[in-house]
């Protein structure tokens, strides 16, 4: 037996087997409410170590996107509990992933009375899909408050109320890919002068915070986050001090004491790769799981284990067209192609029926 498939003790949890599967936005969440098709896309790739769910906001503020779901309302939470009660029943362990898109969005996309708000007024790169206006360049944001700031913290802390008290295992931050969280982290979407931007401390002091806020909310056992330096997505872009923030920003979470770091390298995507030194730093210095992401293939991912480069392993696209995923990377089965037509359509097609 692999490593893959040795058991490893994440928090409270002890997973069976090392195979995550990494959060992916599928757009089925009609209304932004959870829905039984859902319950049944996640049931169905439960022997999965640990699922992690497709990004879901903690506020009407960070529901960018259309048909994305979100974590703050009644309506919602009671979505989310049939699907975590559909993947607990089929012996799964799974996590919601946090995501408030910031300043990437539309007004279009947003329920009556939120607001496309983000550190710096600084448009995100590119356009926007709406159902009522078609695809639209993305808007100048509002630049946040103080208040605007304190607000979100408390959304992130109240979602993870609501997640744990529809029955999930705990959350996942997602500090990656040019929402919200990174948007604070980078200089490209950061442009603020006050505590919440410019220095290094400054500008990982939102993280830091909300990581606070959702430890305190539910336990630091529960939370872990995602981060992507180098990223380039959502109009992102490195700087000379992008290895010291990332090495600060663990440094601070480690007091945290989250449950895991799981670190995006896009390269096998075509976007710039994370050095080895300094995914090395980071496996070194942060005290919790260490969840590897990236392209990973069966080859890849035991030798990167076999080596402690992680303790676990995120697979994305491949679970769309193989729920099976797990036992296929136990036995060395085929892999079917998925259908990109069908990512983010609204049916059964391509999600659950193939």
């Amino acid at each position: 037996m692999t490593k893959l498939f040795s058991p490893v003790q994440l928090g409270p949890l002890n997973l069976p087997n090392r195979v995550v599967m990494a959060p992916m936005t599928r757009s089925r969440a009609l209304g932004n409410v959870p829905n039984d098709l859902m319950a049944q896309y996640y049931s169905l790739r439960a022997e999965a170590g640990l699922l992690i769910t497709e990004g879901t906001s903690p506020s009407p503020n960070g529901l960018g996107y259309a048909h994305i779901p979100g974590i703050y309302s009644d309506a919602q939470v009671a979505g989310w509990r049939q699907v975590a009660e559909a993947v607990n029943a089929a012996g799964g362990r799974v996590f919601v992933q946090l995501m408030h898109t910031g300043r990437v969005g539309h007004p279009a996309n947003l329920p009556l009375g939120a607001h496309l708000l983000a550190p710096s007024a600084v448009a995100a790169p590119g356009e926007m899909w709406t159902d009522t206006e078609g695809m639209q360049p993305h808007p100048v944001p509002g630049t946040m408050t103080e208040q605007d700031i304190a607000a979100a913290i408390e959304e992130y802390a109240a979602a993870c109320k609501n997640t744990v008290a529809a029955g999930f295992d705990g959350v996942e931050l997602h500090g990656a890919n040019g929402y919200l969280i990174d948007q604070f982290l980078n200089t490209a979407s950061n442009h603020r002068s006050d505590r919440w931007g410019g220095s290094i401390d400054n500008r990982i002091r939102f993280a830091v915070e909300v990581a606070r806020a959702a430890a305190a909310a539910i336990g630091a056992e529960r939370v872990g986050i995602r981060i992507s330096p180098y990223g380039v997505f959502n109009g992102m872009a490195s700087d000379a001090d992008m290895d010291a923030l990332y090495l600060r920003l663990i440094e601070a979470l480690n007091d945290v004491g989250l449950v895991y770091l799981h670190v995006v390298d896009h390269s096998s995507m075509g976007a710039p790769p994370v050095s080895e030194t300094l995914k090395v730093q980071l496996r070194t210095a942060f005290r919790g799981k260490y969840i590897l992401s990236g392209g990973y293939d069966a080859a890849r991912t035991n030798a990167d284990l076999a080596a402690n480069k992680g303790d676990l392993v995120a697979f994305g696209r491949p679970f769309i067209a193989n729920p099976d995923l797990a036992q296929k990377l136990k036995s060395g089965g085929e892999l079917k192609p998925a259908d990109p037509a069908t990512f983010y359509t609204p049916d059964a097609k391509g999600y659950t029926e193939f």
